[in-house]
């Protein structure tokens, strides 16, 4: 199978073992901010640069909220799939459920301070940045009081105010967008970077390498995060790429590869990675994952993969029943705890729902605006445009 080599094995991780605690840990702790310190699932792959150390240090608050930030993630993106089906979503919608430890992680390692920008699959990471479920089912329903104001849809979330810059519909064009980021923030001197996302299928693109190549000379603050899921559409990486070792696909720019279901795996990275770029410039992170949707709702995901490949992925990284195990195994919360935050999330998503069906679709006099820039004598066009 193409993704026989996914599966890790989970009697020989290392994954769940504890290193080291600074107490004993009595349940409940689910505030607790004392330090915990756990090894990662395996070990990080490097080209032309020193690997990160393997052990994370987290918390207990931290681990928690890992947990409830993936359920609710997970949850929003199958709420989507129904809504989409049942035609309240229209156009394209790609979902993120299996990637969930990505968007997570690399929060983890952040602050707002720092640019994200992505391709099309984007609204976990949107509510990574802080957005809200009624933003996100507002806009993906195509109402007034989505993130991009109804106009955007499932494509172009978009939210400035913490560092978020979509959303993008062209595969690939967003890396050059980032790079584009992160030379402001070296021309700031604000101590930030941008982290540029894009997937396996966006990775042979053309204006990828010129990009990092003109980020290299001039040595800017960007993390290339290629967040593999091994298929780009129905085309498995193998099929695509004659080097499918996309952390060395910089050639002159170091990378590192990393077990992207692995939220603390992908925490230490970009933190490594953030300081990497800000002391020597571009570095990639190849994110191992993995989608459990198909490419988008048109595609069943089931033509070019087995459902026994998938269920594996399931059952053998997922990464909310990575983070539940470790939960269990440091006795942080109870098994029925962690149902009452899921069952609390699907109460939210609902709610949020039927909130963004209230909302109002965008007036037809927004299809022009937006459009021209205030100031440069063009609003008498559209909707601004007085008839005689």
């Amino acid at each position: 199978m193409a993704l026989s080599h996914l599966k890790s094995s989970a009697s020989g991780s290392n994954f769940l073992k504890p290193l080291a605690t600074a107490f004993s840990l009595r349940r409940p702790i689910s505030t607790s901010t004392d330090p915990l310190t756990i090894e990662t699932s395996i070990p990080f792959t490097t080209h032309r640069c020193d690997p990160p150390s393997r052990t994370v240090d987290t918390s207990p608050q931290e681990l928690l909220s890992f947990f409830r930030d993936m359920a609710t993630m997970r949850r929003m993106e199958i709420a989507a799939d129904s809504l989409y089906k049942a035609k309240l979503i229209r156009g394209f919608c790609h979902l993120y459920d299996g990637q969930e430890a990505v968007a997570v992680g690399m929060e983890a390692a952040i602050t707002k301070n720092d640019s994200i920008i992505t391709a099309y699959r984007d609204h976990c990471t949107f509510l990574g940045r802080g957005g809200t479920l009624l933003e996100i089912f507002s806009e993906l329903m195509g109402r007034q009081g989505g993130c991009s104001s109804g106009k955007g849809g499932s494509m172009h979330f978009y939210k400035k105010n913490s560092g978020f810059y979509g959303g993008h519909g062209i595969v690939g064009a967003q890396v050059p967008l980032g790079c584009g980021l992160a030379f402001a923030h070296k021309y700031n001197k604000d101590d930030a970077v941008a982290f540029a996302l894009y997937g396996d299928g966006a990775a042979n693109q053309g204006q990828l390498f010129e990009a990092l190549n003109i980020s290299a000379l001039w040595d800017l603050p960007i993390i290339l995060v290629c967040e593999n899921n091994h298929y780009g559409m129905g085309t498995a990486e193998w099929r695509a790429a004659k080097s499918p070792a996309y952390y060395k696909r910089g050639d002159y720019v170091p990378g590192l590869k990393v077990d992207g279901m692995d939220a603390l795996a992908v925490k230490q990275a970009c933190k490594f990675a953030k300081e990497h770029a800000l002391k020597s410039g571009p570095i990639i992170l190849e994110m191992d994952t993995y989608r459990y949707h198909g490419h988008s709702m048109s595609d069943p995901g089931s033509t070019y993969r087995t459902r026994d490949e998938i269920s594996g992925v399931r059952q053998e990284r997922d990464p909310i029943e990575r983070i539940r195990k470790l939960i269990a195994i440091h006795d942080l919360a109870t098994e029925k705890e962690l149902k009452d935050i899921e069952k609390e999330v699907r109460k939210q998503v609902d709610e949020a729902i039927a909130q963004a069906k209230e909302s109002p679709m965008p007036e037809p006099s927004e299809l022009f605006t937006n459009v021209y820039a205030k100031g440069m004598g063009v609003e008498a066009y559209g909707a601004d445009r007085k008839e005689n």
